[in-house]
Parts: C-alpha cells; structure tokens; sequence
C-alpha cells in the first residue's frame, strides 16, 4: 500500500522533518462541517485563483473544512498522463487564501501542484502542499464524485484514514452525510 496513491490525507511530516505523522492527527481534525467550491466548469490546466475560491465561499468560517471541485478525478481518473499534466490546479494565493480565511481541511478533485508539468520536479516543488500544511491544515487528494453533494449548503464530511506509525500521509476513505 503506497501512502499518496488514490484518495489520501497528507500531513505536516510530508513537509517538515518534525511535522504530524498519521497517528498524531485526532480523526476529529477531518470531520465536521463542509463546502463545496463548484468549480466544475473550470477546463484542463486551469488555475484555479483566490477569485474563483472567494466568490464561491462568500461565508467561509473558521473551522469549515473546504471540498474544491473541478470534475476532473471523475473525467480523468486512471488517464494518465493526461491526469496529472492537463489538470486543473492551486495558484499558492488561493491555498493561502483558503487558510487564511479558516479553512482546517482543504479537499482536491484534481491534482492541486502545477510542478506536475514540470521536468524532474521533486516533493520540493509542491507549493500547495507547504501553503496548506505549514498552516496547520490537513491536505485531501484525490477526491471524487463532489458532484454529488449541494454547494449551496454545508454538509457533515468524513475523512476516516488509517493511523500509520510515522506516516506523512494516509489512504482514506471520504464520505458526506446529505440530508434533504
């Protein structure tokens, strides 16, 4: 089982030497209320901005866990290269903006680094990462089907992961509670 492959949660230790490994992060720190940003009619190598997040989160709170969606997972999924090359992405002012306004947990249905475009880019080059995870935020990736919940309205979310001893990041299995 590889840590960052498929749906996963990243944390400080993927970042810092003396970060949050997976069994320091209490489950309670990825559950709870969140948004969805509809991004959805972004296209391939979009740069998804502190414009885009800030006009869809108008009544972003402290403590809100964030849900970006751009479809892409569900378009793209198992299509590689063209998953990680085409893919929309997080400019680092739109991550800063996103933990600066509150945000504890930051979700990606696509591959939130432009360095994947990058010849020989290394862990290094992930911005989105460091923005995130030295905010004290946990990190959310590969994410899929966030068309499927409202974006008018928070939902309960669940990010249930496996606690792994000295792990900077952990397989999980997302899920929201949608009531009607």
């Amino acid at each position: 089982m590889l840590l960052h492959t498929g749906s996963h949660v990243d944390f400080t230790k993927h970042v810092q030497a003396d970060g949050e490994t997976a069994v320091d992060v209490p489950l309670e720190r990825v559950f709870g209320l969140a948004r969805v940003v509809d991004l959805s009619h972004v296209g391939p190598n979009h740069a998804i901005t502190v414009e885009d997040v800030a006009s869809r989160l108008p009544d972003l709170q402290a403590g809100d866990i964030v849900l970006v969606r751009t479809d892409w997972t569900e378009k793209q999924w198992g299509n590689w290269p063209t998953y990680y090359l085409d893919s929309p992405w997080c400019t680092p002012e739109a991550a800063q903006w996103l933990v600066d306004n509150g945000a504890r947990a930051i979700g990606f249905d696509c591959f939130s680094e432009y360095c994947a475009r990058l010849p020989d880019f290394t862990s290094e080059d992930f911005i989105i990462h460091k923005v995130i995870l030295e905010n004290g935020a946990i990190l959310m990736q590969q994410m899929t089907n966030l068309s499927q919940l409202p974006t008018d309205r928070r939902v309960q979310f669940f990010a249930p992961f496996i606690k792994i001893r000295g792990a900077e990041g952990s397989p999980a299995r997302f899920f929201a509670l949608v009531e009607d």
